[in-house]
């Protein structure tokens, strides 16, 4: 049975998406704040945490850190809050996912299983390296180097950036990507646009890397450096 955390401080709404996720199925364990987030998480081991950002005591953005201070664990975050800052440093902190309210539970349970799923499989996926010029991405291991500088990616971003290379070099279309990667066809897709932009910008650092082209209307291909 999956198990998930629930941080949420609205006492209606934790308490409602409680019953809802159990009637799923689900094992559900609730926190009101954000010290009792992680103290919940350390003690129920969960193997999916939906949080929310604007809790009291220790904000989302906090124990999202603490939490990948110690884990890889999904990590969904349902806020009201949804500016592009938000949806951002939650994306960089590790965030795999980010549902803003209100949503519908039957999406939110897709989420989950998805999540779940590719977490899974990431847990025992020991496919042959890719290498795209000077870029080996070994999904065995979970490295990502270029030339000799590793580049630290969380998994989402690791997730996009094969999809990018097992098509070598080929146009991958935004819906392909928004499906492979998190699962589900969304309408919305800036969460795809924050993480390519992030993934330039580590690129940045690394001579040789290659270059994540935006094909307007259409989607993202890698070329090699200076094409």
């Amino acid at each position: 049975m999956l198990r998930i955390l629930i941080v949420e401080d609205e006492p209606s709404y934790r308490e409602a998406l409680a019953v809802a996720l159990g009637a799923e199925g689900f094992a559900v364990e609730t926190a009101a704040t954000g010290r009792e987030g992680v103290r919940q998480f350390q003690a129920a081991h969960p193997d999916i945490v939906l949080l929310d950002l604007m809790l009291p005591e220790l904000s989302g953005l906090d124990v999202l850190r603490s939490i990948r201070r110690e884990s890889d664990v999904p990590v969904i975050v349902v806020s009201a809050k949804d500016s592009e800052s938000d949806v951002v440093s939650a994306l960089e902190l590790g965030a795999d996912d980010y549902l803003r309210k209100p949503y519908s539970i039957r999406e939110l349970v897709a989420r989950i299983r998805v999540s779940s799923r590719r977490s899974q499989a990431g847990d025992t996926d020991e496919d042959e390296p890719l290498v795209f010029g000077d870029a080996v991405l070994d999904p065995g291991t979970y490295e990502v180097r270029i030339g000799a500088v590793a580049i630290d990616l969380p998994r989402k971003e690791f997730a996009l950036l094969r999809q990018l290379m097992e098509r070598g070099g080929r146009i991958v279309a935004r819906e392909t990507l928004l499906d492979s990667v998190w699962g589900i066809h969304w309408t919305d897709s800036k969460t795809l646009d924050q993480h390519v932009r992030r993934l330039r910008r580590k690129f940045e650092a690394a001579d040789g890397a290659p270059e994540i082209v935006t094909v307007r209307g259409v989607g993202y291909r890698l070329t090699h450096p200076g094409r």
